[in-house]
């Protein structure tokens, strides 16, 4: 375990290791000898990662590429607690600055992607939702992402930006789950990325709302301190901010970082 751990007891880091080594030691499709490289993931970069773990392993077929994926405030305290990872791709830049703060990173992090908030809805939207306010209506069933993740957040910030007052039924660990209930109607609608809308195969829509221009999340990238493998680290990391990897970001619905 890394001496830079910080108030985190022996016991909960190495149980949190030691599932993820597991998980990482059962996963399917590794080689005998890859060397294995693990990036932790925010949730929303889901449906954009897959296809950049493809092409890196294609140019580096002894590697084998391993995504966690889960809410950014998640991954960022199992690195804390000394989980093994080699880069951290993160949904905001507070999360990536508190592991800066703890010397838990090598280098700075580069900012390689921008994200904004949106209203999912089921498809016809029928509950009739055309505005933020509307989600402070008690009648509907409404869900965000908890306060600690990104898109929670995000979501406190538009709340004040537009003077309203949300009473969600639950708070979700990342955004995905948001997405989920409204997808099986559990929800009459949910505070998402634009991304996620996009992304989604059916079963959902959005509707824009102004306030979210002013609460832009700006992804960065960085390796961790005690990553494994620090020169893939970082050609995994290039490539994601490489033309190829924004091209693919931009497909998903991403805006470009500054």
């Amino acid at each position: 375990m890394s001496r830079r751990v910080r108030g985190v007891t022996a016991v909960l880091s190495s149980v949190v290791t030691a599932a993820l080594v597991m998980t990482s030691m059962t996963a399917c499709g590794a080689a005998s000898g890859d060397r294995v490289l693990t990036v932790f993931a925010a949730a929303s970069l889901t449906d954009v990662l897959p296809e950049l773990e493809r092409r890196f392993e294609k140019t580096h077929e002894d590697v084998d590429v391993r995504l966690h994926f889960a809410g950014s405030a998640q991954l960022a305290q199992q690195i804390a607690e000394g989980a093994p990872a080699d880069v951290f791709a993160a949904a905001d830049a507070e999360t990536m600055a508190r592991l800066d703060r703890d010397d838990l990173l090598d280098g700075p992090a580069t900012p390689f992607a921008t994200n904004t908030l949106t209203i999912a809805v089921p498809e016809g939207n029928p509950a009739g939702v055309t505005g933020l306010a509307d989600l402070a209506d008690p009648a509907l069933t409404v869900v965000v992402c908890a306060p600690s993740v990104p898109c929670g957040a995000a979501t406190r910030h538009v709340e004040r930006l537009a003077g309203v007052t949300l009473r969600p039924a639950s708070e979700e660990a990342d955004v995905r789950s948001v997405l989920t209930k409204v997808e099986t109607g559990e929800a009459d609608a949910g505070l998402v990325y634009v991304t996620d809308v996009a992304a989604a195969s059916r079963g959902v829509e959005q509707v824009r709302f102004p306030e979210a221009a002013e609460a832009v999340n700006t992804y960065p990238v960085g390796i961790p301190v005690d990553a494994a493998h620090k020169d893939l680290a970082r050609q995994f990391r290039d490539l994601l901010l490489s033309d190829e990897g924004r091209r693919l970001l931009k497909e998903a619905g991403f805006g470009a970082s500054s």
